[in-house]
């Protein structure tokens, strides 16, 4: 089962959380602040981190944009209700995707789930590695490549990518990609995908404010290029 690292700093939150995740055969380490939370990744080595974005000190974006300067390691965040702004913040940050407090153990356990299973291939038969203009996206080592370089994505970063280069040139709704990359079988929240977008075309465009790459069709949702 995943090692999950867990940083909430409210005592029922997160004892209640780790008592759910330990009955369904986790191994789970928890932290209290930001600060805690970053010293125990290094010796715990978690396969994903569970964190709360409104944390004493260091808050969950500055523990989110910390983790992200050299790992790849999934993040969901735990946010309350009405904290639009922060889970807006938290994505551009690098989160693969978030939770609404209070949260039934079940829901956790999908959402983690459902991240971890972002990084499978979706070749289905195709190349092991494909060239799009200057990019190189390696299907069977899960890498991509620009001009010769690796570039690190995140794992939502590299299933949307993934996806996308799967079907060039075919639109594909937010609603979509919701469902297939984020495995969100409902109405989900388009941010998710509007700000994945955003830090994948800041990763892999030359000019992220015009995309050579990853196009926007207004009204209808993105399509892979390249132009």
């Amino acid at each position: 089962m995943p090692r999950v690292l867990l940083i909430e700093d409210d005592p029922s939150v997160r004892e209640g959380v780790e008592l759910g995740l330990r009955r369904r055969g986790h191994e789970v380490r928890t932290a209290a602040t930001g600060e805690a939370g970053l010293a125990a990744l290094g010796e715990f080595r978690p396969d994903l981190l569970l964190l709360d974005l409104m944390l004493p000190g260091m808050n969950g974006v500055q523990v989110c944009r910390r983790v992200r300067e050299g790992s790849q390691l999934p993040i969901i965040m735990l946010t309350a209700r009405g904290d639009d702004f922060d889970v807006v913040v938290g994505l551009e940050a690098g989160a693969d995707d978030y939770i609404v407090k209070p949260a039934r153990t079940e829901v956790i356990e999908a959402r983690i789930r459902a991240v971890l299973r972002r990084i499978e291939d979706l070749g289905g038969g195709r190349p092991a590695v494909e060239h799009h203009g200057a990019l190189a996206v390696d299907r069977a080592g899960l890498t991509v490549a620009k001009d010769g370089e690796r570039i690190a994505l995140a794992p939502s970063e590299l299933k949307l990518l993934l996806h996308l280069t799967a079907a060039p040139e075919q639109v594909f709704s937010r609603q979509q990609l919701l469902e297939h990359v984020w495995e969100h079988n409902y109405h989900g929240d388009a941010r998710l995908v509007d700000a994945c977008v955003r830090r994948l075309r800041a990763k892999i465009e030359d000019t992220p404010g015009e995309p050579r790459y990853i196009q926007t069709l207004r009204g209808f949702g993105y399509r892979f290029g390249p132009l």
